[in-house]
């Protein structure tokens, strides 16, 4: 058995499904609000001077911090059975289902957030390795723990399963986040292209 390891934004999805999220599940007058005061930081970030964990962390408590959970986890599941399969990549599908049916061990490693990718996750059969969002008292209080990217994701690949006792290693990225990903693999696939 083969261990098939998967990015999901840009990878599995056609783009990045984090701001498609924060728009589907933020409401529109507390979105305006937060489009504003986070425009510096949002713009700092595509330009490669502000790193995408604390853009994403800020983004996270401005728009959903203090949202009720039971709210959010609706709305994340609205969000993957509604629009995450018009963002689907064919090929990743395919290939899905191609480890599938070599009977491999497949894992979905991103830095996406809990409440969409668990039910997607659950629906299509895959094991899943995420960032987490905090409830506390009935209220989402920001992320629990370190966003699953980078060097998190190796750990906590690690954490789940030893992959030398797999007979091969598949990794599949799309940005430097997923680097360390694929650096532990035998076969690594960077934007569908098999890299050495």
């Amino acid at each position: 058995m083969n261990l098939a390891l998967f990015d999901f934004d840009g990878t599995i999805t056609t783009r990045e499904m984090f701001p498609d999220f924060m728009r589907f599940a933020v409401a529109p007058r507390r979105l305006a609000v937060g489009k504003l005061l986070l425009a510096p930081l949002v713009a700092g970030y595509r330009m490669g001077w502000v790193d995408g964990n604390l853009t994403r962390a800020s983004v996270v408590q401005v728009g959903l911090r203090g949202v009720d959970a039971a709210r959010l986890r609706e709305r994340g599941e609205a969000f993957a059975r509604d629009v995450l399969p018009g963002a689907l990549r064919p090929e990743a599908m395919a290939r899905i289902d191609w480890h599938r049916a070599q009977g491999d061990r497949i894992v979905v490693v991103s830095g996406g957030l809990d409440v969409y990718l668990a039910p997607w996750c659950r629906r299509q059969g895959l094991e899943l390795l995420c960032s987490v969002l905090a409830m506390r008292g009935g209220r989402m209080a920001g992320y629990a723990g370190a966003q699953c990217v980078g060097d998190e994701k190796v750990r906590r690949i690690r954490s789940l399963c030893d992959p030398s006792a797999y007979r091969a290693v598949y990794a599949y990225g799309d940005t430097h986040e997923d680097n360390a990903m694929l650096a532990m693999a035998d076969r690594r696939f960077y934007r569908w292209k098999e890299v050495a």
